[in-house]
């Protein structure tokens, strides 16, 4: 049986992500901060609870030590993430962007490195990133896309950071599939649910990757969403 850690579960796009691979079969340790909200998420799906705060190094390595003690872990989901202050570029501040890159970016680096060596026992060892076709320099450029309507420094860019480290990442450890993964305009908490698209569309691409044995000969591009791959 598949075992999955998704951070940043018990709400959204990682809440949609383990109901689908609970349901598809998979052990989903459904990683969140809150440990009352967490817990509540994981009974309610039948998933198992890990208290992790991709900012704190201390909740990072419990979690890793939980996870292998426990099974070990085949597929790591990097879905947690904050858009900071929705605020015009000349009022953000340096603390705003330590915020955001703090959650966004440096929580990734912070949660593979914990969890490569977990991941390394796996015969498929997987890692999803949630990235944003919001951090595609020629998807902003392209004024027929909807992400050249949106100006959101701090998000975007740290998005921008999510896609790179994840081909990085991918060179580094080429014995692991390492994709970015764009959900697309999805409602949901983020974004004051003003997505067109719906939590089950905004996951397609993150369960599709996870899914994926190989046994088509096919890889995933690096970069993609639900539709296929995407211009950096």
């Amino acid at each position: 049986m598949t075992i999955t850690l998704i951070t940043g579960a018990n709400r959204g796009l990682g809440y949609e992500t383990a109901r689908r691979l609970i349901e598809a079969g998979h052990t989903v340790w459904m990683g969140a901060r809150d440990e009352r909200l967490g817990q509540q998420a994981a009974d309610a799906l039948g998933g198992r609870f890990v208290q992790l705060d991709v900012t704190s190094d201390d909740s990072v390595a419990s979690a890793a030590e939980t996870i292998a003690a426990n099974g070990g872990l085949d597929v790591l989901i990097n879905n947690a993430g904050i858009t900071g202050p929705q605020l015009p570029a000349e009022q953000l501040t340096a603390a705003d962007a330590t915020d955001v890159l703090a959650t966004n970016v440096v929580g990734i680096v912070r949660t593979t490195s914990a969890f490569v060596p977990v991941l390394r026992a796996s015969s498929s060892p997987r890692i999803v990133n949630v990235t944003s076709g919001l951090g595609s320099f020629a998807l902003v450029y392209d004024t027929e896309r909807i992400e050249s309507q949106f100006s959101a420094p701090l998000y975007q860019s740290s998005k921008s950071a999510v896609t790179m480290l994840t081909l990085q990442y991918a060179r580094a450890y080429p014995e692991m599939s390492i994709t970015a993964v764009d959900p697309g305009y999805t409602a949901t908490g983020l974004n004051g649910f003003t997505g067109p698209q719906t939590v089950s569309e905004g996951t397609d691409a993150i369960v599709e990757r996870v899914l994926h044995d190989g046994s088509t000969g096919e890889e995933f591009p690096v970069f993609g969403d639900r539709h296929g791959a995407l211009p950096f």
